[in-house]
């Protein structure tokens, strides 16, 4: 059997021949090594549950060729105005009461204002004392932006890198692939923890996959949320009429995300509404133990609570209870009761 004594080491150095042989494994072998190395920091029974709310939709000035949200494209989606925190708040307890122990919240903004980042702060203080973990995503930040969420408990701030930089200029004109880094290094030096991916089945090739986990697990500190979209495709946006990833190449995107950030939370997130129980479960044995849960993602459907909590019967699974992150700072090792099963016996 190939040696996988080093499973599980947390690694910054990835080169491009290291990641295409992950790829090119067995898709046998492939799942061994990702499951050994989930298993030195995770209870592999556990699935995160989270739930993401979009607070302001649509009329967004980016052309991010994938989004339903931009004003550039006609998707027929309903512009709206920045929600009452009361409203956010009954959804954060709803979620509460079905499960989750995450709450995103997600506007469709270029970048903040300020004023506008004063209500979702206060959105933030909300939903922490119903005793949830909070995540935003409000696009671009400034430095002291960050801060301003740090100070009020944010406890993720979600900037997805989105693709490999050869295939950026592709899906994205109107920022940079280094604006996304300036962004992610505002969030880390704000002491916030980082929920960071990308999207596949946007008619990147293979090597982009592997360019884009390269370039997650290779940034100074391993992003502790690693969600991986595949393409939900509306028609409108430059992007409909794609052909999809093969499921299979899906599931090995998530095991070698996995392989190389075997520390970090991997979420199945956009277009799991369309994904068979066989390929969600295959994706969990690859290392993936975090999902969006709930009847919308953003914009689009997902799986409602009920058949996502049935599946994780079904398979002997159930909701993780604590958050591996809890009470931890960015980088500090979890405690022994955020230790895996295995570790605790």
């Amino acid at each position: 059997m190939t040696d996988i004594s080093g499973a599980g080491a947390l690694r910054h150095d990835w080169t491009r021949d290291e990641v295409d042989a992950l790829f090119a494994l067995s898709f046998p072998e492939l799942i061994h090594r990702a499951q050994s190395a989930h298993r030195v920091h995770f209870d592999a029974r556990d699935v995160q549950l989270s739930t993401l709310l979009s607070i302001k939709t649509g009329a967004c000035p980016e052309d991010c060729a994938y989004c339903p949200q931009s004003i550039r494209f006609q998707t027929g989606l309903d512009r709206e105005e920045l929600l009452p925190k009361e409203h956010v708040v009954d959804a954060a307890k709803r979620a509460k009461a079905a499960g989750a122990t995450r709450f995103c919240m997600g506007a469709a903004w270029r970048s903040p204002k300020d004023k506008d980042l004063a209500k979702v702060i206060d959105m933030v203080e909300a939903v922490k004392a119903e005793g949830l973990e909070t995540c935003v995503t409000l696009g671009m930040l400034k430095a002291r932006q960050a801060e301003a969420l740090a100070a009020a408990g944010l406890d993720y701030y979600n900037h997805n890198l989105d693709t490999s930089p050869e295939y950026y200029e592709d899906i994205i004109s109107t920022r940079t692939y280094q604006d996304r880094l300036d962004t992610l290094g505002h969030v880390r030096d704000a002491g916030l923890k980082v929920c960071c991916g990308g999207i596949v089945g946007m008619g990147e090739a293979p090597t982009d996959r592997a360019e884009m986990l390269r370039q997650l697990a290779n940034l100074p500190e391993h992003p502790q949320s690693v969600p991986i979209n595949n393409l939900v495709q509306v028609e409108g946006t430059p992007l409909h009429g794609t052909d999809p990833i093969d499921e299979l190449d899906f599931v090995r995107t998530i095991a070698v995300a996995k392989i190389m950030m075997p520390a970090s939370y991997v979420r199945l997130a956009a277009g799991r509404e369309t994904m068979s129980e066989a390929v969600q479960t295959l994706c969990f044995l690859a290392g993936a133990n975090s999902i969006f849960y709930g009847d919308e993602l953003l914009t689009t459907a997902n799986p409602a609570h009920k058949a996502d909590l049935a599946l994780l019967d079904k398979l002997g699974m159930r909701p993780e209870a604590t958050p591996k992150y809890t009470d931890l700072e960015p980088g500090e090792a979890p405690h022994a009761d955020h230790a895996p099963q295995a570790a605790r016996a």
